[in-house]
């Protein structure tokens, strides 16, 4: 008998890695989540902005990052600049004030393509797990730990399995084209 706990559990980790990078994908929304990939310059090393400053939700359309040192206001103006995620940025007084401007059909296109990109990913690590799994059964009947008919079941329940983990990443994919549309 195959255990798929460990299937199970690349599966989640796989499947939470791609919520997390569909968190950093902007939508219509203000969202902190987009600032998760920059980095600032910080006393001589880059450090993400949440471990500078305190960012908290103005609105629907506006992020105000709060450094805890004022000296940082330039270096997370420039970072969120240079991040490039199409925000508009402005330091004011003690803090960024980083709007996100309504979305272009333009963006939304590019914005959708870079989701389906991340989906792409996931599914090509979902497949190389699956080999991986199937090679471990392989191995297995060929060691004589198991018959031709328990491999073939496995092979099965491992393939519903991966159906279902698609079909997970799938839906969350939906639910972002939703966001993006908005």
């Amino acid at each position: 008998m195959y255990n798929f706990s460990k299937f199970n559990q690349k599966g989640k980790e796989i499947e939470d890695r791609l919520a997390k990078e569909f968190a950093g994908v902007r939508t219509s929304r203000a969202s902190a989540a987009i600032l998760d990939g920059i980095l600032v310059e910080s006393y001589g090393s880059r450090m993400p902005i949440n471990q500078v400053a305190s960012i908290a939700s103005q609105d629907a359309r506006t992020i105000f990052i709060t450094p805890w040192d004022s000296a940082n206001v330039r270096a997370i103006e420039k970072a969120v600049a240079a991040g490039n995620l199409g925000l508009s940025v402005s330091a004011e007084g003690a803090g960024v004030r980083v709007s996100f401007p309504e979305l272009t059909a333009e963006r939304r296109a590019a914005l959708l393509k870079s989701a389906k990109e991340k989906l792409e990913q996931a599914r090509v690590a979902v497949r190389k797990l699956r080999d991986d799994v199937q090679g471990e059964i392989e191995a297995a009947e060929k060691a004589g730990g198991m018959g031709e008919d328990e491999k073939f079941r496995l092979k099965a329940e491992l393939q519903k399995l991966v159906d279902a983990l698609n079909k997970k990443l799938s839906e969350a994919l939906e639910r972002k084209e939703k966001e993006i549309q908005g």
